[in-house]
Formats: structure tokens, sequence, C-alpha cells
């Protein structure tokens, strides 16, 4: 591809090797969240959200258990002035929750935010300015020194002010452009900024390190947070915090390894949106670590819900391939696929484990509040028999014979692959009924009545090409009986090679169903299926219904019918 030449790697190595967070194997707890949905979130929205919008979003993030939430840039708009009064004038916020608010390292712009706080009982201030030498040198043409003063007097106006008004603030220091910016320059500023700060440990302050723009791969950022949480003035009285964007698809991986090489905390927005290719995706994060064992501190149980809500208020769609969220993550539309999880599903509840180990399913859709009826097994063209199986026991309790489903899985695949398109459970157990079950044409089974003599011996009630005919048959059992009935007065050749049933329901109203497999007078198979409240009337109908299936298709000849 044409342009490459004119690229060149924008981003800078620590001073000194960096590479301890490799010894580590996972993430072993929780970092710190903090969502930034309504303010980085919100301002990359085509429509941003309204004041009722907001609040609802709000409330979403309360729930899921988010204990620090950035509401947006009381300085910049009317609207996110509004917003943040709202919230504290209303009593909104949550006494365990503490709301974050964003500011330029500039004085009008920090002492408008001071007054939209006010009243606040919770809050972290967050200021920031460009450390980048893109930046520096492109946008603000100035120097090391006067960046890093900017930095200063942003840090000593926001502990000025903190001080007049009596609030106990938390400050956090973002130098924006982080992974422009070379990396021990990076720490002096930072480190400038902690001094005027002078936090302790029971007073700690945040500094937080953005992937404002992917510059690297996610290891250089791992070792770059590691050189400044080495090297960082007062480290134990410091939250480090990451702020990663997706410019290259790594947010996740960069804020993993981030959290590897020893930070604290963690922004980012639900599903990833954010400017340009969007924010690190706090859902993913957290169940990547829900997955490994580890409580994420945040509650997904009704991922759903969660959808439904970022949905409607941002008005962006939540990809069908979006880790855990997605309509389709937990799909499985290859035949292989879809056998191996119904083995393993069947495994778990029989052995009743505990531990989750499913093929293909890196945690329980139910704990996400998925359906596997709906969710796990879908039908399409690529789909083999196990899966079809598996639709029809776990949505309607129908046990197919293992000899059984090739037959049925094939019809299913064959419908699908005409049609274009996905079988939904309904639909195949329709498709099911239709081709397999109860069929009554040509013959159709009015009233039965046995005797026992020395044999069994049936008289069958029927219909046959519209005309009415009582037939007797005599043989070994029930079913044996009714089919010779069949074979003598309706000059049909056939053989039963296969018998099963089951309960289709429990309890005393329960139905049966009944499956057999019959050869044909071509030596072709032919299954049916009978359903009824009474097992033997069911085991009749599974009969016919082969034996219908036999004569539709129009198997046998003149001569051997």
């Amino acid at each position: 591809m044409e342009g490459y030449q004119k690229y060149q790697r924008g981003y800078f190595m620590p001073p000194e090797d960096c590479r301890e967070w490799t010894k580590k194997e996972y993430v072993d707890h929780a970092p710190i969240w903090c969502s930034v949905d309504l303010r980085d979130g919100n301002q990359s929205l085509i429509v941003p959200m309204s004041l009722e919008e907001k609040l609802c979003f709000f409330q979403l993030l309360v729930e899921i258990g988010f204990k620090e939430i950035e509401i947006g840039f009381p300085a910049a708009s009317e609207t996110e002035y509004t917003f943040l009064r709202t919230l504290i004038e209303q009593n909104l916020i949550p006494d365990d929750v503490t709301v974050q608010v964003l500011t330029q390292a500039r004085e009008h712009i920090i002492r408008k935010t001071f007054a939209a706080l006010e009243g606040c009982k919770n809050a972290i201030v967050h200021v920031y300015n460009s450390t980048s030498k893109a930046q520096r040198e492109q946008v603000f043409k100035k120097d090391k020194e006067e960046i890093k003063q900017i930095a200063i007097a942003g840090a000593k106006l926001l502990k000025q002010l903190s001080e007049e008004c009596g609030a106990d603030y938390t400050f956090e220091y973002s130098p924006e452009s982080f992974t422009g910016t070379e990396v021990d320059y990076a720490l002096e500023v930072c480190n400038a900024v902690i001094d005027v700060w002078e936090p302790t440990v029971e007073h700690k302050c945040i500094i937080n390190l953005p992937v404002t723009v992917e510059m690297s791969m996610p290891h250089v950022y791992a070792s770059q947070i590691e050189y400044m949480c080495k090297h960082m003035n007062r480290r134990d009285a410091i939250i480090v915090s990451l702020h990663p964007h997706n410019d290259r698809g790594c947010g996740v991986a960069d804020s993993e390894m981030g959290l590897l090489a020893g930070a604290d905390r963690i922004e980012g927005t639900l599903f990833g949106n954010g400017e340009r290719t969007g924010n690190v995706d706090i859902v993913t994060l957290a169940m990547n670590l829900y997955a490994m064992g580890v409580d994420p501190q945040l509650n997904f149980h009704d991922m759903p819900h969660v959808v439904e809500v970022y949905e409607q208020n941002t008005r962006m769609n939540v990809s069908m391939r979006q880790p855990y969220a997605g309509k389709l993550v937990f799909a499985a539309f290859s035949g292989s696929h879809q056998d191996a999880i119904a083995k393993g599903m069947r495994m778990r509840e029989d052995q009743h484990k505990q531990i989750w180990d499913v093929p293909y399913l890196p945690i329980d859709p139910k704990d996400v509040g998925r359906e596997y009826e709906t969710d796990v097994i879908r039908i399409n063209s690529q789909s083999g028999k196990g899966g079809v199986n598996y639709v029809l026991e776990e949505s309607y309790g129908i046990i197919l014979p293992p000899e059984m489903r090739e037959q049925v899985g094939y019809y299913m695949k064959s419908v699908s692959d005409h049609a274009h398109k996905e079988l939904l459970p309904n639909e195949i157990y329709d498709l099911f009924m239709k081709e397999f079950m109860n069929i009554d044409t040509p013959v159709k089974l009015i009233d039965y009545h046995f005797q026992r003599t020395d044999h069994l011996f049936a008289k069958l009630h029927i219909a046959y090409q519209g005309a009415d005919m009582q037939i007797n048959g005599e043989g070994n059992g029930r079913l044996d009986a009714a089919a010779n009935a069949l074979r003598t007065h309706l000059n049909r050749t056939f053989d039963i090679q296969y018998y099963s049933e089951h309960a289709l329901t429990s309890g005393s109203t329960s139905k049966a169903v009944a499956y057999v497999k019959i050869l044909d007078c071509t030596k072709k198979e032919q299954w049916g299926v009978g359903i009824h409240d009474d097992i033997i009337a069911a085991s009749l109908q599974a009969l016919c219904s082969a034996l219908n299936r036999a004569i539709q298709q129009k198997e046998g000849n003149q001569s051997c019918q």
C-alpha cells in the first residue's frame, strides 16, 4: 500500500528497561472504575444527549456500580453546567458516588468549574494540558518549560480555590497526549504537579496517563506506565489512572497491560463510545476479569437492559459481535461448535459441575441475562444435526433419537439454505411439526381399539384418500398389529426399524412423544413423530406420520407400494 513511507513512530520508549510487568500472569483484582460516558462519550455523539437522556444514563451508571462518574465539562457549555447543577440541586448523586468534572488548565475555566460545583459533596476536579512534542511545536509553539508551567499554574489554582471554598475535592491531572510525550518529560511535569498538591496516603491525588491517540503496540504503553509508577513522587499517595483510546484497536490490551504495569484506575466508556475509534470499553474489561474468576465490582447481570438504555440514549448501536454484549457473541452456527456446546452443557448438567468450562463459551450466557434457547445455538445452512437437536430439546422438550438427528438436521439446513436465512427456534419447531410430526395425509388415524387373544388384535378407524375405513390387523404388540393392518388394507410394503418414546413434560397433564422409523419398499428410511396425551395414540401417530412421509415422497412404485 503506497504512502507508508510518510509515517514514523511517534511514541517514546522509557529511558530505562521497564518490563517487570511481563512476569505477571493476569490482572487479579478490579481497578477503580471511572465512567467518562457523559463527557468523552457524549461529546463524540452525532447528537449529544439531552438533559433527560443524561439523567437516565447517569442512573444506569449508578445501577451498574460506578463509584466515579465524569459528568462533563461544566465550563464548556450551558447544557453541561445545567446538568451538573441538576444533579446537585435535585440531590441525585448517591453519597457513595463521586462526580468528576473536566477543566483545561486555564484560569477562567477553572474558576467557572468550581462555581458549578458549589454544594457538591464528593467531586474530582480533573485538570489537563497537552504535553506532546507535536502539540508543543505545532499548536502551542511553547517549549517544555513553558508547557510545564501551565500545568503547575493550573495545579496551584485548583489547590487555592479548594481551600477558599472549604471543599475537600480530589484533584486529578492529565498530561494530555501522554503517548506522544517524551516519557521522562511527562514524569517531570507530573511530579511538578504532585509537588504542588502534596497528596498524602489519606488524601490521594490522581495522575491520569491517557492514550489520547494510540501510537504503539500495547507493550510499549505498559513499559511507559511501569516507568512512571517507578519514578513518580509520593507513589503511595498517588492513584495512577489510565484513559486509553482505541485508534489501533488495542484499547483493551493497553488497559490490561497498563494495570499489570502498576496502574490503579481505568477511565472508559460502555461499549467503547468516544472520539474517533472510541475509548476503551469498560464492559469488555470488566467481563474479562469476570471470565478469569475475578470480581469486577461492576454489575452486568442484565446486559440486555444495559444495551437497551445505551442505545436509546446515545443513538449508537451495539455491534452484534461486541464482546459479551452483542446479540451473536454466544451464538454457534457451525455444526461442530454446536455439537461441542451441546455436549458440554449436558455434561455440566449431568455432573452438577460448578466450574464453567463449556467449549466455545468463555462465560455462562445466563450470567449476563442471556438465554440458551435463543442465544447459544443458531441454525443456518452451516449448522449441524446437534444444533437442531439442542434447540428442539432445550426449547420444546423433544429429544430426537440419535439416528433421527441427521435426517432432521439436513432438512433444516436445506430449508435455511434455500431461504437464505437463519431459522429461529419457533421456526425450527414449526418446520419439524410440518415435516415429521402428526402427519395425517393421506392416512389419518381417527380412532383405535386393541384386544388381546393369543396375539394382539388391532381395530383402526382411518380416513384414506377421502374414504372412511375400518381396518384390522394382528401382531405381537400394538405397533406391530397396527402396522400389519396398514400393510394389508392399504397394500403398502414397509418394515418398522425403530421405536422409542418419552414424556414431553412432567406432571399429570404431561404429553408423550413417540418416534418411529420405517424402511419403505425402496429400502429408504422414513421417520415419523407423534405427540399425544396418550402414549398409545402417540405411537400410532408416529407410525402414520412415517408412512405418510413415505407415500408423499412417492418413494414406492406401483409394484411395491
